[in-house]
């Protein structure tokens, strides 16, 4: 597993056309715009200090993380993590473990309480994700609910949660949207 030749940095706007490419090859460029996850972040920019870029050791980006303002329900506020993607060349070393591993600590450094993502049970466990604090917490559209899972970075911040995952956080401005949209 070779990560040493691999920084994390914060996203910066001329990441913009590498990373959808690279989420276009990951999750198909239809495919990843229907998911349910999507719509909470379709229209919104990513939470503050909180969108991440793995570059090689040539300063490329070869992969991506972000993470999103939400309101969970009745414990209200968290952030929504993802999409996470590697590029294919790069996989198998280590560099989502790293991504997710600095998210989740600039995540609790900055203050938030909790962290939600839908994703594969089997990979997100190792980093603390489970289904047990977001049991009765609903997403806005078809989600397979095994996939459905939370990480309370601040003990208790998810006891009890209840009710609809709904988008927070700075929107893009209407001019802006619309750029990004002609470019995707």
């Amino acid at each position: 597993m070779e990560i040493a030749m691999i920084t994390i940095t914060p996203e910066v706007a001329a990441d913009f056309p590498v990373r959808e490419a690279l989420l276009d090859r990951a999750f198909g460029k239809a495919e990843r715009r229907r998911k349910t996850s999507e719509r909470l972040r379709d229209g919104h920019l990513p939470a503050e200090g909180l969108a991440f870029a793995a570059r090689d050791h040539k300063g490329r980006l070869i992969g991506t993380l972000r993470l999103w303002n939400i309101a969970a329900g009745s414990a209200s506020p968290a952030l929504l993590l993802g999409p996470l993607a590697v590029d294919c060349a790069h996989q198998k070393r280590g560099i989502g473990g790293k991504l997710m591993r600095h998210a989740i600590a600039e995540a609790r450094t900055l203050g938030h309480k909790a962290v939600l993502l839908v994703g594969d049970a089997s990979y997100y466990s190792r980093f603390g994700f489970s289904r047990d604090s977001v049991e009765e917490l609903s997403l806005p559209g078809p989600v397979e609910l095994e996939r459905f899972l939370g990480l309370e970075l601040d003990a208790g911040a998810l006891q009890g949660a209840e009710g609809p995952i709904a988008a927070s956080g700075w929107v893009f401005p209407v001019s802006d949207e619309a750029v990004l949209r002609q470019t995707a």
